[in-house]
């Protein structure tokens, strides 16, 4: 049997590629910071982890082959690519309509200390933005194989390192979570908060409708 390590001499590129990734703002990090100033400390936690937790879910599609499906599949990958899309001009717009009503971020989710149900939002947000998000799809097909040697067991290494990207992303959201908590005081403020809905919903829209308009890689 072939000897394979799970932390070999390209782990290190791949640290230093997958921190570069986390740092750069998206998706993940504007639904991090809207929920950390809807819901507190707890829901940005939460929405981080259940972000992070879909890396598992790529990094086994891509293992497993199902991400070479939908590369080649128009069909699936345009599907995926609308739900994705809609999920976020979805969110948005849920954003906006808050904005528009004047409410404060935590008037128009839920304050800290928030019920079960508020915070199980917070978790689903998270995790379908990651999951239904076609370019993380094709991320993890084309980023990972470049780290896994034809020895190494595919879905075993490909969970090895999603769970490395996992903690990498988790430390700089966490971090980021700490920052917006910290300004909580502010948040009260129906003016601040009616500008950061209509912006945090108007970016999220933009993100969503260029996902849609994008032609496939």
């Amino acid at each position: 049997m072939a000897e394979w390590s799970l932390i070999d001499g390209h782990f290190g590129a791949f640290v230093v590629a997958i921190t570069l990734l986390s740092l750069t703002p998206g998706v993940d990090t504007l639904l991090v910071i809207r929920n950390t100033a809807r819901g507190g400390i707890g829901d940005g936690v939460a929405t981080s982890l259940a972000i992070c937790c879909g890396l598992f879910v790529h990094a086994t599609v891509s293992a497993l082959g199902i991400s070479l499906i939908l590369m080649q599949s128009a069909t699936a990958f345009t599907a995926l690519k609308f739900v994705g899309a809609a999920y976020l001009v979805w969110l948005g717009v849920r954003s906006l309509g808050a904005a528009r009503r004047g409410q404060s971020l935590q008037a128009a989710g839920a304050v800290p200390g928030q019920t079960r149900g508020a915070r199980y939002q917070a978790v689903r947000e998270g995790f379908l933005s990651n999951v239904l998000n076609p370019k993380t799809v094709v991320f993890y097909m084309a980023f990972l194989p470049q780290f896994i040697a034809p020895a190494d067991p595919a879905l075993i290494k490909s969970l090895w390192l999603a769970g490395v990207h996992f903690i990498i992303a988790n430390l700089w959201q966490v971090a980021v979570v700490l920052m917006v908590g910290k300004a909580s005081h502010y948040l009260t403020s129906v003016r601040l908060g009616r500008a950061l809905n209509g912006v945090t919903g108007g970016v999220l829209v933009a993100f969503g409708l260029k996902l849609a308009l994008e032609q496939r890689p």
